[in-house]
């Protein structure tokens, strides 16, 4: 029996790297998109097929004709995971115009475009599923997320809008909103350097829980979960 198909777009390390590991444990072949072109690194299954792609998700030309590409090559994604970000951090003196724009496109653009796409055709198909990487910052602003905040925003209400569009046509649509620092070598060698290991969110069980999406009954369905580490304030 052929395996699914998982996509995932803002593929690279830390999060996108346990999402791709998390999804290959559980069965799927992967296509992994990200503007590096990084390929999968960890553990692959006998029989699996990766195949990894450079593209902008900020593009909405460039992202477009990758997808229609992954389609003709690998067939249409079950799953399809939207983990591209921009982590533009800064006030309102610190950003101009171009990187507030920058930052929504990835966020809320890109996500456009794969839904016109992958989650069409899933819709066509009557299944499927697409997760969506979101933030705390979609809920509120803070003097340092004056793009950050509105761009993952706008991606939280696209990805609603998405849930009520496609769910009664059988495409599952959940967003992760995740309120708290992924453990990744950067974030432990920058701001949250010197913190112990329970201050941060591990990111294969942020995977584990979209993993878990997948397999909801359609009777109940969850759009949106919040995950954060136990002694996160919140």
């Amino acid at each position: 029996m052929p395996r699914p198909l998982c996509l995932i777009i803002g593929h690279g390390p830390g999060l996108g790297a346990a999402y791709a590991q998390a999804f290959m444990d559980a069965g799927y072949d992967l296509a992994l998109l990200s503007r590096s072109g990084a390929r999968f690194e960890g553990r692959a299954q006998p029989g699996a097929e990766v195949a990894a792609s450079p593209c902008d998700a900020a593009d909405p030309a460039a992202l477009s004709r990758v997808l229609d590409q992954v389609t003709r090559d690998h067939g249409p994604p079950e799953v399809m995971i939207y983990n591209a970000d921009l982590a533009m951090f800064g006030t309102l003196d610190d950003l101009d115009e171009a990187q507030f724009e920058q930052s929504w496109q990835v966020a809320a653009l890109g996500l456009y475009t794969a839904a016109r796409k992958p989650g069409r055709a899933m819709a066509v198909r009557g299944s499927g599923t697409i997760i969506v990487s979101g933030a705390t910052a979609a809920t509120r602003g803070q003097d340092w997320t004056t793009a950050f905040a509105p761009a993952k925003a706008a991606q939280r209400i696209l990805a609603q809008s998405l849930a009520k569009q496609l769910g009664p046509k059988g495409v599952h649509v959940a967003y992760i909103l995740i309120d708290g620092v992924i453990d990744t070598a950067d974030t432990r060698a920058d701001f949250a350097k010197g913190k112990p290991d329970d201050f941060f969110i591990q990111p294969a069980r942020i995977a584990d829980t979209a993993v878990m999406l997948t397999r909801q009954d359609r009777s109940a369905w969850s759009f949106e979960i919040d995950l954060r580490p136990f002694g996160e304030t919140w």
